[in-house]
């Protein structure tokens, strides 16, 4: 854990930050320097429920994704131009299959448990921003140029 003296508590990261920024512009050195967030939270917000639908289509873009990347690689090394093209095609649509077929096992495998998707973030109540003790009024006097 970061020890030393807060010179700062801030209700956002990027109020905490915007600091460590400042400090950074006034040539203080910035290696010493921890931005501490204090009593976090994770906050999981619901984005929606899901059903077999859903799951399939999220299980299909993620593999064409993942397809479309493996097959344009697969094209670097492929000296025939249009049979290149029925190379990305073609391990597009698999690994769009693909991901569809996991996505709706995945699914089935937590459907009574979570029938919904969401996005979680960790959150803290406030941010301090640090620094070593011995550091702590030359990081003021270069704050208090701006």
């Amino acid at each position: 854990m970061p020890r030393g003296d807060v010179i700062g508590t801030y209700e956002t990261y990027a109020e905490a930050q915007s600091v460590v920024d400042r400090l950074a512009k006034a040539e203080f050195d910035v290696s010493q320097v921890a931005i501490i967030g204090n009593d976090l939270k994770t906050v999981e917000r619901v984005t929606g429920k899901l059903s077999w639908g859903k799951a399939a289509l999220s299980g299909a873009a993620n593999g064409a994704f993942i397809g479309l990347f493996f097959a344009l690689l697969l094209t670097l090394f492929n000296p025939d131009g249009w049979g290149g093209l029925r190379l990305v095609a073609a391990v597009f649509l698999v690994t769009a299959g693909v991901g569809v077929i996991l996505g709706l096992i995945g699914y089935a495998f937590t459907r009574r448990r979570r029938d919904f998707a969401s996005t979680q973030q960790v959150l803290a109540s406030n941010y301090q921003v640090v620094v070593p003790g011995e550091l702590a009024a030359k990081a003021q006097v270069a704050l208090s140029g701006d």
